[in-house]
């Protein structure tokens, strides 16, 4: 299954409570991408933050992979995990009558 994972700051997170986890935080990401669960990672333009196309058997896997980075263990981020699909509405484009 496909997810997009988007980090969410806890109340009261700071670059301050950030700044101690941000190593442990790309190594576990690597560890991560290297395993198979992150397919890609972007960090985000609106805010702080990372965007993940993650890959697992279920929302429930996902959210506990994604529990085990430090900045979560820190209890400064939480996790939106959103499941995709494919995107079946091209066959609109060759319905009859569109071609």
């Amino acid at each position: 299954m496909k997810l997009l994972c988007l980090d969410v700051p806890q109340p009261g997170a700071t670059i301050e409570k950030y700044q101690p986890h941000m190593q442990d935080e790309a190594r576990h990401a690597w560890q991560m991408y290297k395993g198979g669960i992150i397919r890609d990672i972007y960090f985000r333009v609106d805010r702080p933050g990372v965007a993940i196309i993650a890959e697992a058997e279920s929302v429930e896997a996902a959210k506990k992979a994604l529990a085990e980075f430090p900045l979560a263990k820190a209890g400064v981020i939480d996790w939106d995990v959103i499941p995709l699909g494919p995107f079946l509405n091209w066959e609109t484009l060759f319905a009859p009558g569109n071609a």
